[in-house]
């Protein structure tokens, strides 16, 4: 194919796409869902934290789980999958417990999300989360995340 024609085309491309009408939010509005972490912490050799996706009074909270750094010279790859013990529970300060989870997760590589508190709770209050991870050799250390639920 002829340079020219080639740079014809791509222009062609480039402008209709230009062109395309794209999604935007009107005066005023924001997004319908608000993400916010917690510190992260070390816990079983891995990294570790807490989340919440907020969307007016609605509130998901979850853990995560990711690699602490990269592997040790001399450290095999990729490391052995690792059997871990999750918590993850939340309270609404003043009021009481929102819910918790229990369970059995595999962590490869890759990172894990592990889901299970979601609320409806009244504008204005505070969400505390707490996330742990144990392993065969290290007990829990929970990370956590105190939030303020403005809707």
């Amino acid at each position: 194919m002829n340079r020219i024609i080639r740079i014809a085309t791509g222009t062609a491309g480039a402008l209709a796409l230009l062109g395309a009408p794209v999604p935007a939010l009107a005066a005023g509005q924001e997004s319908d869902t608000v993400t916010t972490c917690g510190w992260s912490g070390l816990q079983a050799g891995l990294s570790t934290k807490v989340c919440a996706d907020v969307s007016g009074g609605d509130v998901v909270l979850y853990g995560q789980i990711g690699l602490a750094g990269p592997p040790s010279p001399g450290t095999p790859w990729p490391p052995a999958p690792q059997e871990l013990l999750t918590r993850l529970s939340a309270d609404l300060a003043g009021v009481g417990p929102l819910g918790a989870v229990a369970g059995r997760t595999e962590f490869r590589v890759s990172t894990v999300r592990v889901d299970g508190v979601s609320a409806t709770v009244p504008c204005g209050s505070v969400v505390h989360a707490s996330f742990s991870v144990e392993g065969s050799l290290r007990g829990p250390a929970p990370v956590t995340l105190d939030l303020p639920v403005a809707c």
